[in-house]
């Protein structure tokens, strides 16, 4: 049963994030990438705040016996480390994303983004990290599956596609620096400050270049709220919380189908239409993610082979 519940979060949470290439597309009718992004991240990182508080009050509830030792020096340097990487790192990758966004398809920019499924093994390789054989052909599939999604006749990258694609790089670097934080402090925690940073990396330069006004911000009220509230604050909560006691293998393959959702957002809402060649690509793309997730075949003792 806990399995379940837990299957049905991160499908709810790959749907949000999918969706959220809407509420992105839709946003820049109104204001513009960094204002876009530095609202839902402030708006997000103020969502956190009761949620970190219910949490506190939920341990504290769980933990009324003996007054338990609070976080050492060491975990709170750690945690704002870990925040302020996540924090840099995230404005790049989203700004990236955000002004790709404006120059190509939702559908498009849902399945480029998710190759970072397939770039993380692949960076993983300067972590001293040997991927396997299926690696190799996830890499080569994704990539006919750009050519086949991105590519025109001129045989390159539209602008747009080339900036979600190494928004997907930046993202898949936020991955592996999460992974090595997150076993060592709290994830809702470093979450916040990481949304903190990024809101303010992003204001700064958002008031000097794009000078938002307050009837451009009212006027994109809804996207800027759903990325915040829902994409930033409320999926990346439900992700923690779903993936406590889960394989992170089978996580990380129900959070992929946000490329789908976002491909299913984009022709129900914007009505944005595939052509037979992008379906193609797409199909392409999503095998490789799909693939390059399969848990690796554990070979059997000798002693099993044996007696079996």
């Amino acid at each position: 049963m806990n399995k379940t519940k837990n299957t049905l979060l991160l499908l709810l949470t790959a749907f949000i994030w999918g969706v959220a290439f809407v509420a992105q597309s839709v946003g820049m009718d109104y204001v513009g990438p960094l204002t876009f992004n530095a609202s839902r991240f402030i708006i997000g990182a103020i969502f956190l705040i009761p949620c970190i508080a219910f949490l506190d009050a939920l341990k504290k509830r769980d933990k009324d016996t003996a007054p338990s030792a609070g976080p050492s020096s060491s975990d709170k340097k750690s945690l704002l480390i870990g925040g302020l990487c996540c924090g840099l790192i995230i404005t790049v990758a989203s700004t990236l994303q955000q002004y790709g966004i404006a120059y190509t398809t939702v559908g498009k920019a849902g399945f480029i983004t998710a190759l970072y499924i397939v770039l993380v093994p692949v960076f993983g390789i300067f972590l001293k990290k040997r991927p396997r054989m299926i690696i190799w052909i996830s890499v080569i599939l994704a990539l006919a599956g750009l050519y086949f999604l991105c590519m025109t006749d001129s045989l390159s990258f539209s602008k747009g596609d080339t900036l979600v694609l190494l928004c997907a790089a930046a993202f898949s670097v936020h991955i592996l620096v999460i992974d090595h934080f997150s076993p060592k402090v709290d994830g809702v925690r470093m979450s916040f400050i990481q949304f903190l940073i990024a809101g303010i990396l992003c204001g700064i330069p958002a008031l000097i270049l794009e000078r938002p006004t307050l009837s451009a911000l009212t006027a994109a009220w809804a996207p800027i709220l759903y990325a915040g509230i829902l994409s930033c604050g409320i999926a990346y909560t439900l992700q923690i919380v779903a993936q406590k006691n889960y394989d992170p293998t089978i996580a990380s393959l129900i959070l992929s189908l946000e490329s789908v959702f976002s491909v299913l957002a984009g022709w129900i809402l914007l009505r944005e239409a595939l052509s037979p060649r992008e379906i193609f690509g797409c199909i392409l793309v999503f095998t490789a993610i799909i693939l390059v997730q399969l848990p690796e075949r554990k070979k059997a003792p000798a002693g099993d082979i044996i007696s079996g």
